[in-house]
């Protein structure tokens, strides 16, 4: 009879795959980033029916409607935010805990909130130098960008078009301004999506 962990993943080496295979050939070189990548358990922030594929390239379904990019965003995403050990950080994430364990080690504080919580408008107090969201908007709420310090940055996916892009930006005045640095499947985050004006 075969042990029951006979056929159990060996996270260990997905992750060192994940890290030659998916991130290094994609140009995720950072030091740092490569490390926490390395560190950080992916597998411990999904479902467990999930858990077997936390490192293959694509994206996972979460308990709801939405899903945890593919590593490769969040590697490009550590990597564009140039983190600092000054940074105050705004996590917009629809899988809690996994983008905020990434990043705090290298911060001085992490904040965390649910998408729907920043559609709502219910962003706790500002001066943040860092916004993170952790999938893909139409539109970046006003209350996220109203909560960063006026040299504040931000990454984020966007949908523009029918593209999804890995952006980084600043707010000019209280708009976002952002620059895209590669076309990416990140899935949406469907709180964050423009309102559907139907016409006649």
């Amino acid at each position: 009879m075969q042990s029951s962990t006979e056929h159990a993943p060996d996270f260990a080496l997905a992750r060192t795959a994940m890290i030659n295979s998916q991130l290094r050939t994609s140009g995720v070189t950072g030091p740092l980033v490569l490390e926490r990548m390395n560190t950080v358990p992916r597998e411990a922030f999904v479902p467990a029916a999930q858990r077997a594929a936390a490192y293959i390239d694509r994206s996972l379904p979460l308990d709801d409607a939405h899903q945890l990019p593919p590593p490769l965003f969040h590697g490009l995403m550590l990597q564009e935010a140039r983190l600092d050990p000054q940074d105050r950080v705004l996590v917009v994430s629809p899988a809690p805990g996994y983008l905020e364990a990434l990043v705090a080690p290298l911060v001085n504080s992490v904040t965390a909130i649910a998408p729907s919580a920043a559609a709502a408008g219910e962003v706790p107090e500002g001066g943040y130098s860092l916004l993170l969201i952790d999938g893909a908007a139409e539109q970046v709420p006003a209350p996220l960008l109203a909560a960063l310090t006026p040299a504040g940055r931000v990454v984020t996916g966007l949908v523009q078009g029918q593209v999804q892009r890995l952006c980084v930006g600043r707010v000019v005045d209280g708009r976002l301004a952002a620059q895209p640095v590669l076309e990416l499947g990140i899935p949406r985050i469907p709180e964050f999506d423009q309102p559907r004006v139907w016409r006649f």
